[in-house]
């Protein structure tokens, strides 16, 4: 599979989701967000993911104004937070006034918050319609969230974002979403580093000469999985995107496949949720 930074896929609307894209969770408000979104863009990145609830989006909006990018090149994803579901459209709103645009290229519900998410889901196909975001979609629904959502949905999610890594590699959920046509996303690709030193990373990772986490990176795009890696670091940041000059074997990506442990670093058990 022939992949570089500028490889997409292509969502069940027709739009295009670079396959590589940076987070910002936890990425401290000012300086800190802004240093590393462009750092992110200066070297090549175009898509850029962020939340509500993360508190940076008007950083992320300074960062690609200041970048001198066309906002038109870069693809923007933010999610909707649990306490604004009684009016997604005002929350909506008040991110693009934080990001000085007038639209998002994906809006994401970023819980499947009990007794709300179907009707919330209906005023984001509205904001949909109203061309406010080009692409809805969900983050962290399980099998039996997305069943309920498509049983009622007028507008299939474009992306289901989850938390998706070797470790802790949904099978299932990833096969369902395939049949659908909704594209996974992974969030904590890296497991947020608990899982570098694991020994069979770090034998396989001296095979290919890469780091535990670019191994980890270039499993998830192998799988075609969009994977969106944080750091503010910059050198980290380059280290990221260096997983373009090699390819894991078939054999080796069955091998990382088998090492699921449902091993989860959120602190909310999604399939907790009523």
């Amino acid at each position: 599979m022939q992949l570089t930074l500028d490889t997409t896929r292509t969502l069940n609307n027709g739009i295009k989701i670079p396959l590589l894209g940076f987070g910002t969770y936890k990425l401290a408000q000012g300086k800190e967000t802004q240093e590393a979104v462009l750092a992110a863009l200066k070297l090549g990145y175009r898509h850029i993911d962020t939340a509500t609830i993360y508190l940076n989006e008007a950083d992320v909006g300074n960062a690609i104004k200041n970048s001198g990018i066309p906002r038109k090149e870069i693809f923007l994803t933010t999610k909707l937070w649990n306490d604004d579901h009684d009016d997604p459209a005002k929350a909506l709103q008040e991110s693009l006034r934080k990001f000085g645009t007038d639209y998002v290229d994906l809006y994401l519900m970023h819980w499947p918050v009990t007794g709300k998410r179907l009707q919330t889901w209906k005023v984001m196909e509205q904001l949909y319609q109203q061309k406010k975001c080009r692409a809805i979609g969900v983050c962290n629904f399980t099998i039996r969230h997305l069943k309920e959502l498509l049983g009622s949905a007028k507008v299939i999610p474009a992306v289901n974002q989850v938390e998706f890594s070797p470790f802790w590699y949904r099978k299932e959920l990833r096969e369902l979403c395939e049949a659908n046509g909704i594209q996974l996303e992974g969030w904590s690709p890296l497991g947020r580093g608990r899982k570098l030193e694991d020994e069979r990373l770090l034998k396989l990772a001296k095979k290919y000469q890469k780091k535990p986490a670019q191994l980890l990176l270039r499993w998830a795009l192998q799988h075609e999985i969009v994977t969106i890696p944080k750091s503010s670091h910059a050198e980290r940041i380059r280290e990221n995107m260096q997983i373009f000059d090699f390819a894991i074997t078939s054999a080796d990506m069955k091998m990382m496949d088998s090492w699921n442990e449902d091993y989860r670093t959120g602190t909310l058990d999604p399939e907790g949720i009523p």
